[in-house]
């Protein structure tokens, strides 16, 4: 694992909450100077650490009311269809992110769009018409508690 020190820390976790903030507001927050805050912080995102920055957008207010969990099994692993099924997902706009699964399915997707009839046509229409699609299993998402999330740092201050 990597050794972040206590500056490195502090960054990391304020950059997750202000990913905006400018470098000198960062160095005052984390008890360094410009210059050297500026080079942990280039350091940090030349290393992967630091993976970019986007805005947070709320789905409801682009029109996307129906969000769903979406776990697919395939027919078969052997065959080229997880290959086949990673790569038609990555084209699909509304699926948000997508995870390979241990357990009784393969993939979990998480998937927004506008309307439960939009919804039925992704999932009737293009999900299930894969090659390879063996079952997919639907969760309607009643109300976000929380996320999406930061990344724990607290395991990096022991």
């Amino acid at each position: 694992m990597p050794q972040f020190d206590d500056f490195e820390i502090k960054m990391l976790d304020i950059l997750q909450r202000d990913g905006r903030k400018p470098v000198s507001e960062l160095a005052e927050q984390i008890g360094l100077s410009t210059t050297p805050c500026a080079r942990r912080f280039e350091a940090l995102q030349n290393a992967g650490i630091i993976k970019g920055f986007a805005a947070v957008l709320s789905r409801r207010a682009v029109g996307l009311m129906v969000e769903v969990f979406i776990q697919v099994r395939l027919v078969s692993h052997s065959d080229g269809s997880p290959e086949s099924f990673i790569a038609a997902v990555q084209r699909m706009d509304e699926v948000s992110s997508c995870w390979t699964m241990t357990g009784d399915h393969d993939f979990l997707l998480h998937v927004m769009v506008p309307s439960v009839d939009e919804l039925n046509a992704f999932v009737m229409h293009r999900l299930m018409r894969l090659a390879g699609v063996r079952d997919v299993h639907t969760q309607l998402v009643l109300q976000n508690i929380k996320g999406p999330g930061h990344v724990p740092l607290s395991h990096l201050r022991r």
